[in-house]
């Protein structure tokens, strides 16, 4: 069934603190719409629908709910779609029927959200269908826009991707400059066994790299930069022992042949950092 603020739930993310602050922003240190104010009867009512000009999967309907929802509390919303859904050009995904200096207030916040979110699950679908079949997950990055983390990555899920790492704290990732710092992987590695690191990712660019990171405790294996011949051989030394994930510059156009050399995982980080805006429009009539 199609989502609402009742049953939309996102961990560690407080939507009504969000709404509030974003319309915050807009309205300014006055608080006011003026041109509504000013141009828009304030007992006006209006009828809204909001559809996709394009091709897209939807993804932050409930959050344009919200949106309008905290300005008018008694406005009526059918969410037509749900979340994750795919839909045609042309498709209605939301009436609304309400206070119409509210709903004009409210209408550039509620559709830059689902433009952008709609835009990441809708490119995420796309590297999702490239890979299927194979056996490979696709995983986002961290690569998001501060503040948006947790609905960036909402949108990847809702095109069809799995979460990678939310942040610094949920595990840890050993990269370039941590091996350099502590002067090899097998250092680096043992480092952060001896602090009781449950998830140990250890990026790895040669392939002589693989064995000392996995005795030293490494509990997945992120193998950067690889074409996929190596990666093939990769996975073959790693045989099962650790989870796989395939990462750096990875395209539409690249990802299906990384994704056939076995890989457990492939990571883009475009998915949230390069996503364009779809196409979402809302148009009103005066009741």
């Amino acid at each position: 069934m199609p989502f609402s603020p009742d049953n939309f739930n996102l961990t560690s993310f407080d939507l009504d603190a969000f709404v509030a602050s974003t319309l915050a922003e807009d309205l300014g240190p006055t608080g006011r719409d003026v041109t509504s104010e000013t141009v828009i009867p304030e007992d006006a009512i209006f009828t809204g629908v909001m559809d996709s000009r394009h091709d897209a999967v939807i993804a932050g309907l409930p959050i344009a709910e919200a949106f309008f929802r905290h300005l008018d509390p008694d406005v009526d919303i059918e969410i037509l779609v749900a979340e994750g859904e795919a839909v045609a050009a042309g498709t209605d995904i939301m009436r609304l029927k309400g206070k119409g200096r509210a709903m004009l207030t409210a209408e550039r916040s509620a559709l830059n959200t689902v433009q952008h979110l709609t835009g990441i699950a809708t490119m995420t679908n796309e590297y999702v269908r490239r890979i299927a079949g194979t056996g490979c997950t696709l995983l986002d990055t961290r690569k998001t826009i501060p503040g948006l983390r947790v609905l960036e990555k909402y949108a990847t899920r809702m095109g069809g991707a799995q979460n990678h790492r939310m942040g610094l704290w949920d595990a840890a990732m050993i990269k370039d400059n941590h091996v350099a710092v502590a002067g090899n992987i097998t250092e680096a590695v043992k480092r952060a066994v001896d602090a009781g690191i449950e998830r140990i990712i250890v990026e790895v660019d040669r392939v002589d790299q693989i064995e000392p990171a996995l005795a030293a405790g490494a509990t997945h294996l992120l193998l950067d930069n690889m074409e996929p011949a190596t990666l093939r051989g990769a996975v073959t030394l790693i045989g099962g022992r650790v989870p796989t994930e395939a990462s750096g510059g990875v395209t539409l156009e690249t990802i299906r042949d990384k994704a056939e050399t076995g890989v457990d995982f492939i990571s883009v980080g475009r998915l949230t950092q390069s996503a364009p805006a779809a196409d979402i429009g809302l148009d009103f009539e005066q009741v």
